[in-house]
């Protein structure tokens, strides 16, 4: 027999968790997907869903405090998103259908740890901060520390994601996010790839950050090619040169989805294809 606990209060979720080996859901979009494969769900699962003081929405400063409970609708909604993390609002609306985005959370897009998570690439890029709770207190994790491995964490068992602390785009800065999949929709990703950066009038680069998701055992800062970038000027030589490097950088897999191949190439026309925007 399966055992589900519903809280309502904060304290009450991290007694349980300090007490109990449990599965934790919200919006419940991956679990049930198990489920209705045939699976067996987990013998003790604690529901969060009614936590709603995770679903807020507040400017701290520089960041953007999102609670882990905010689902893609909202952000795709809330005008502070639109306006200091417009490229989170392109992966929100890339996550599945409608009855997906209503009830899939940003939180729980993070800890399922799937490098094919569309928010995945966007958070890396923006170099978040993740606060996570228990009943020993409140840390702060960096985002591209938080993955150890494939589907693997930093998150204790008695921990729960908290917030993300979401640093707001500057006015001189440009960001977009590109996702190939096999259709225009609720389609898992082949390649997903979030670019930050500053350039100058004479196209040099100030400030670059690529994230890239399904072309690694986790979601990936591209530093190499980042290192490439920064501080020079774009030029069709330049251009050329990341491409090359971004498709070497990377270690995507043959699967069920697409080949390592096509994901090298993809993600070399990607990062080209951002650099002649400017």
């Amino acid at each position: 027999m399966n055992t589900v606990y519903s809280v309502k209060e904060l304290n009450e979720a991290y007694k349980i968790l300090s007490q109990e080996s449990v599965k934790v859901i919200a919006g419940g979009t991956d679990l049930m997907v198990f489920y209705s494969s045939g699976l067996s769900l987990p013998k003790k699962i604690l529901d969060i869903w009614q936590l709603n003081e995770l679903r807020n929405i507040n400017e701290e400063g520089d960041y953007l405090k999102i609670g882990s409970l905010c689902t893609y609708t909202q952000l795709i909604n809330d005008e502070r998103v639109k306006h200091f993390a417009p490229c989170l609002v392109s992966a929100s609306k890339t996550i599945g259908a409608v009855q997906i985005q209503n009830r899939g959370t940003l939180g729980g897009n993070i800890v399922n740890g799937s490098p094919a998570g569309d928010s995945l690439p966007v958070l890396a890029a923006f170099d978040v901060k993740l606060e996570i709770g228990s009943l020993n207190g409140i840390r702060q994790v960096p985002f591209n520390s938080f993955y150890t491995g494939y589907r693997q964490t930093v998150l204790a068992e008695n921990e729960l994601l908290l917030g993300i602390l979401l640093p707001k785009q500057k006015d001189r800065e440009k960001s977009e996010f590109y996702k190939v999949g096999t259709r225009a929709a609720q389609a898992i990703s082949k390649v997903v790839i979030a670019f930050r950066a500053i350039v100058n009038a004479e196209k040099k680069i100030e400030f670059i950050a690529i994230g890239l998701g399904s072309v690694a055992p986790t979601v990936i800062r591209a530093t190499k090619t980042e290192t490439l970038l920064n501080g020079a000027e774009i030029t069709f030589d330049l251009i050329e040169q990341a491409r090359v490097q971004l498709s070497q950088e990377i270690v995507p897999i043959d699967d069920i989805r697409s080949t390592e191949h096509y994901r090298r190439v993809v993600t070399g026309n990607l990062i080209a294809k951002f650099l002649r925007v400017f």
